[in-house]
């Protein structure tokens, strides 16, 4: 099915997002996909989120990709991470709104600025039911936030990442509620050029089997 490209509101904020569902859908499980830094060139028109699209799209998983505030069509700001988390829990409502979502099995992807707006969001949205951090940006103070998570959390990495050291994000399991997982994947940079599907594939796969 073609991507269905949709307006919804963040407060007083009107959003853009593209929602993919798989063919003949009905109460399929459904995921938010959360883009890169867009201080930095990220938009939900990256070569991660749409690898990971395509993964859940194979699996009969719905996709749901957005703009943050500030960013492409998106009205508003950027907040730095903190309106983001706004903008992340509208587009959890749009997808409750949907007939052709189960409510009950939603789980979010973040990218990098995404992960860590996402990881954020989760120790407190109950709705997620699992979660993928891909390359996540986190500060010290997001790691006390690991431990209220409720959900199985899948984080993973490049061993050549320059921004997100993989010894750093398998340190990260420490903190992580079972069952959980840090996982590193060889040769991969924080950018996943030429990684992209075996990213992706890895995330899809741990959220299907957790939603």
């Amino acid at each position: 099915m073609n991507p269905l490209r949709v307006s919804f509101p963040s407060g007083t904020l009107t959003l853009e997002g593209s929602l993919t569902l798989p063919e003949a859908a009905t109460r399929v499980p459904a995921v938010a996909v959360c883009h890169p830094h867009p201080l930095y060139g990220g938009s939900m028109y990256n070569n991660v989120v749409d690898a990971i699209i395509s993964a859940l799209t194979e699996r009969h998983i719905a996709s749901f990709k957005f703009n943050f505030r500030g960013t492409g069509q998106s009205e508003g700001e950027h907040d730095n991470g903190n309106g983001e988390q706004d903008d992340l829990i509208a587009a959890l409502d749009y997808l409750t709104s949907r007939n052709e979502i189960d409510s009950r099995r939603l789980g979010v992807v973040g990218y990098s600025f995404g992960g860590m707006v996402a990881a954020r969001l989760a120790s407190r949205e109950k709705r997620i039911k699992t979660l993928a951090l891909v390359s996540p940006a986190l500060s010290p103070p997001d790691l006390s936030r690991l431990k209220d998570l409720a959900c199985p959390v899948l984080i993973i990495s490049g061993d050549r990442d320059d921004f997100v050291p993989s010894a750093s994000v398998r340190a990260l399991q420490k903190y992580l509620p079972q069952p959980s997982l840090a996982e590193t994947v060889a040769s991969a940079d924080h950018f996943w050029w030429g990684q992209e599907k075996t990213m992706a594939d890895k995330v899809a796969d741990y959220l299907l089997s957790h939603l």
